[in-house]
């Protein structure tokens, strides 16, 4: 079958990757063209646009490049409408991916979403149009077949493809290139240039107050080396590429930008402060917009606070200090490395992507 496949993001990319290798597993005859990155093309998708391409972050970032983004989505109909594809796979993304939803339905083509948009967080309204243009939806978060159900629409509930893209490394040998024996303090300032640029700085102030640890940068692979360089100067900081998950595996205590990263850092059992500043009128929109307690992943999944949120005028030095002191100690760290463990529990289990194969695989069959 021939699969047309958007992932906007860097963890799209990841995720999608994972599936389209249990794809080909259950159709061998599997054809993929896609929207994504080099994890994706790996797997031999053929590449229309990179990922790199496409992430803008906050709403005046958006408005900014209103231009860039139409473009985008008129070039991905054109693209639809040479190819037609038998399915249109959307991997979270939901600002493009649900216009293309609606304009592959017009079009008379399957469309599936795998992990859904975060309706239950912002826009709820959203619900009403998947309804209407997704024919399947593919849950990876435990709450959200409950709350589609309030919408009388059935998803199915497959688990996080974290656990196993987290579950594969852990088997392989780590080979971190560090000199170091200094005990490790991860950062993971995000992927887009706008959180890099408001997030690495605060991040590195740390370095001074920690003379006993070294301080590595998970650099995203989406920018260069140049561009983290500029923050560093002459530091030792180190910046390791396409290594974020054997950093977390040797790291002590990480400081993430909020995002699939802090899943992440949880299920390497790395304690965290999870890290957010965006732009002053982007925030007080989504403040007045969003309607969750929590901006982390691992705090929504658990329902409470597990990991220090620091949010907008709290992200200062000071706070971030006082946060890095307690994962340093080992009662608070005990304290959230049991709650990291149930979180595991609640997440499903492994093998999401091999369930979310089989499962389209056979509805396309049907």
């Amino acid at each position: 079958m021939n699969y047309y496949i958007i992932a906007g993001e860097a963890s799209g990319d990841l995720h999608a990757s994972n599936l389209m290798k249990e794809l080909k597993v259950v159709d061998p005859k599997a054809q993929f063209r896609c929207w994504g990155g080099d994890l994706m093309k790996e797997q031999g998708a053929t590449i229309v646009k990179h990922y790199r391409d496409l992430a803008f972050m906050g709403f005046t970032e958006v408005l900014m490049n209103l231009r860039t983004i139409f473009k985008n989505i008129d070039l991905c109909k054109k693209d639809i409408s040479q190819n037609k594809p038998d399915v249109l796979i959307l991997v979270d993304y939901p600002g493009f991916n649900l216009r293309i939803a609606e304009y592959a339905k017009t079009m008379g083509i399957k469309v599936f979403y795998y992990i859904s948009p975060q309706v239950w967080a912002w826009k709820e309204s959203r619900v009403h149009k998947i309804k209407r243009i997704v024919d399947k939806m593919f849950v990876i978060l435990p709450f959200e077949k409950e709350f589609y159900q309030r919408y009388d629409y059935p998803v199915d509930f497959v688990g996080h493809p974290l656990l196993d893209a987290v579950n594969q490394f852990s088997i392989q040998e780590n080979s971190l290139p560090l000199n170091s024996n200094k005990p490790i303090i991860a950062l993971l300032p995000g992927s887009r240039k706008q959180e890099i640029a408001t997030m690495l700085p605060l991040m590195l102030s740390m370095q001074k107050h920690y003379s006993d640890f070294q301080f590595v940068i998970a650099g995203a692979p989406s920018q260069n080396k140049e561009f983290y360089q500029t923050f560093i100067g002459d530091s030792e900081i180190k910046i390791v590429f396409n290594q974020t998950y054997q950093l977390l595996q040797k790291a002590e205590a990480a400081l993430v930008t909020s995002g699939t990263a802090t899943l992440e850092a949880a299920l390497f059992g790395v304690p965290e402060v999870v890290c957010y500043k965006g732009g002053a009128i982007s925030y007080a929109i989504a403040k007045k917009l969003v309607k969750v307690k929590y901006i982390s992943l691992v705090n929504l999944i658990m329902d409470k606070e597990i990991v220090k949120e620091l949010i907008q005028n709290e992200l200062n030095e000071t706070n971030l200090k006082i946060e890095l002191d307690k994962l340093l100690v080992s009662n608070s760290r005990n304290i959230m490395l049991e709650n990291y463990s149930e979180l595991k529990l609640k997440l499903g289990g492994s093998g999401a992507s091999k369930k979310t194969a089989e499962l389209m695989f056979n509805y396309l069959q049907q």
